[in-house]
């Protein structure tokens, strides 16, 4: 399956929605925060970044998920910075402190040929919501230096859709977090009470655009949603709520229900967060998930729980 962004770039569409992003830009509302700063003129908003992307890393990764990683691993580029700020952040040295350098369009082109040329089976985009424009501009260069690896946006969930329409028929592979059910805990945690609409909306946006997660005959993705959430102590998460919208959405929604979760950043100072996950909440999670009625859990590790594609 060819890369969405190829035609794009051939019909000319990857450079008007390039256009369209950057007027955006002097008032910018490309996320739900619409600070409404002139990053043109280097003002900064909630992300903290003004006209130029800033690169914290790009490399081979190995610990995405399955169909992400294959044998070659996953060319992931980490942006620096982002839009949601958790108090629990576990890259806090790059999206909190903003550890990272700035690049250019070519430079961010380069990393991704780069990658590609490594043997990534993608290149995916972690926190790419505040650096739409960027992205876009980056694209072109590395479409005419021979990119063909379908493209992955990994945000955090909290997006707009208007932006997210800029990215149609550009980004193949949506990985957003679904990180709350419920408001009062986004509120809390990441100053957002209104994330849980926000990305119900956009969740319903992404899927829209590119369906349900399709594999080629290796297992390997090419198109379509893979939706991230993170179990919080306590049920802080609402994977309930969680759980209940994306089976509405689709049954085949493929959900990496995640058991990661460890106090970091400033965690160690709000209970309950300053505790790891017990190992029966994460079952308790997964369960919920499959009540819901999603048929597609990424590796359930709870006793009696297939993996269904």
């Amino acid at each position: 399956m060819e890369a969405s962004y190829l035609r794009a770039h051939d019909d000319g569409v990857l450079e008007e929605r390039l256009e369209a992003a950057q007027r955006r830009l002097a008032a910018c509302d490309l996320c739900p925060r619409a600070c409404g700063v002139d990053r043109t003129r280097e003002e900064k908003g909630f992300c903290r970044t003004g006209s130029r992307a800033k690169l914290a890393s790009f490399n081979p990764h190995f610990g995405e998920e399955d169909p992400l990683v294959g044998r070659r691993g996953s060319g992931t580029i980490f942006f620096s910075h982002c839009n949601l700020g958790c108090l629990f952040c576990q890259n806090e040295d790059i999206s909190l402190a903003g550890h990272g350098q700035e690049v250019g369009p070519e430079e961010l082109a380069a990393a991704m040929l780069h990658l590609q040329g490594s043997g990534c089976h993608n290149i995916n985009l972690v926190t790419p919501t505040h650096v739409v424009a960027q992205i876009l501009a980056a694209l072109i260069p590395a479409v005419e230096g021979g990119l063909t690896v379908p493209l992955v946006y990994n945000c955090g969930g909290y997006e707009s859709v208007e932006t997210l329409k800029l990215l149609e028929g550009i980004v193949d592979i949506y990985m957003p977090d679904f990180k709350f059910g419920r408001p009062e805990p986004a509120a809390s945690f990441c100053q957002a009470p209104d994330y849980p609409q926000r990305a119900r909306e956009a969740i319903a946006e992404m899927h829209r655009q590119v369906g349900d997660l399709e594999l080629d005959r290796d297992g390997l993705a090419v198109r379509g949603l893979l939706v991230r959430h993170l179990v919080l102590p306590e049920g802080l998460a609402g994977t309930g709520e969680v759980a209940a919208f994306l089976a509405r959405l689709s049954p085949r929604t493929y959900l990496n229900v995640m058991a990661q979760y460890r106090p970091c950043a400033r965690a160690p100072q709000h209970p309950p967060l300053d505790r790891p996950i017990r190992a029966e909440e994460h079952r308790e999670a997964v369960k919920t998930a499959f009540k819901a009625g999603l048929t597609r859990l990424d590796k359930p590790r709870s006793p009696g729980l297939r993996w269904l594609r």
